[in-house]
């Protein structure tokens, strides 16, 4: 019996040491360093907005709207205000939550989606093939951006209640349409080329069902390609939905995210208030440039290639 059981417990170790290795290989890049260090800033601003700045970004007072940062990080407003009179340093702190729970959420979504229809589709083959194929082929044809345009000008008038599930809603549900398809790709490829191997077919022989199959064999080794591309892909999203707020129909006022201080800030940017647009814009470089470096270096570590 010990020798029929014995291929289960081969994939586990194989998978192991390859993770072990690829994070020990990443450990040892100076930019990915740099790159966890932005995001730790980023994620911890984003969790614990109350640890840098004390200031409710709703209190706004007219009289001391756009009032230049005098002293940086110092003094009433230490990154000045904005066009209403609210402490710049506090909405663009508070904005941050809304921009990585709406980009975390997506991801997730999507990845959920993308690997259950992969794994379905490599697994099963056949008709469900086909039909899930051709709805790949379907979506992979519209960019992002594009097709989460043209569903949230159903939102466009909706407008946002403030809470954090109004405010992300409708943008989660528009990019998550429109993302998975990577992930479903990634994932039938991998299924397909794994259901055949050795331990997956002791599996079968020893009366396995399906679904542990599938979510117990196939799966750990189908996640690798697809973990690779999460952290730019989640990049990306930020991007993507910083310019639907920017186009009007993303996080709507008077929720903030990243990309509503950016719709804001090109309106005072030509004015001279380059802060307003400045600031917003550099979070969002250096945390899609973390993000970016992150992937690089994973996708590469994974690669057996290059390792």
């Amino acid at each position: 019996m010990s020798e029929l059981t014995a291929p289960k417990a081969q994939p586990d170790a194989p998978q192991a040491s390859l993770w072990k290795d690829a994070f020990r290989t990443m450990a040892r890049r100076p930019d990915v360093i740099f790159a966890t260090l932005i995001l730790l800033f980023v994620f911890t601003m984003a969790a614990f907005p109350t640890l840098f700045t004390d200031k409710d970004p709703t209190y706004c007072i007219g009289r001391d709207a756009r009032q230049r940062p005098d002293t940086w990080f110092a003094g009433e407003h230490p990154l000045g205000t904005d066009g209403f009179g609210c402490d710049f340093a506090a909405t663009v702190v508070h904005g941050t939550r809304p921009t990585i729970v709406l980009a975390l959420t997506v991801m997730i979504l999507a990845v959920i989606i993308g690997l259950v229809l992969g794994i379905l589709a490599g697994y099963y083959g056949g008709w469900l093939d086909a039909l899930i194929s051709r709805a790949l082929d379907v979506f992979i044809v519209l960019p992002m951006l594009l097709g989460a345009i043209l569903l949230l000008s159903l939102f466009r008038n909706g407008g946002s209640s403030g809470g954090l599930l109004s405010t992300v809603g409708p943008p989660v549900i528009a990019l998550t349409v429109f993302g998975w398809m990577e992930f479903c790709r990634y994932t039938r490829a991998a299924t397909i080329e794994t259901k055949n191997l050795d331990y997956v077919t002791a599996a079968k022989c020893l009366g396995a069902k399906d679904r542990r199959i599938m979510f117990r064999h196939i799966l750990p080794n189908a996640i690798v390609p697809v973990t690779a591309v999460i952290p730019t892909t989640i990049g990306g999203i930020i991007v993507t939905e910083s310019a639907l707020a920017v186009l009007g129909i993303g996080v709507q006022p008077p929720a903030t995210s990243w990309g509503v201080l950016l719709a804001k800030g090109t309106e005072w940017a030509g004015g001279g208030y380059i802060y307003l647009f400045g600031i917003p814009l550099l979070l969002l470089i250096g945390t899609v440039f973390a993000f970016a470096t992150f992937g690089d270096a994973l996708r590469d570590a994974l690669d057996p290639k290059l390792r």
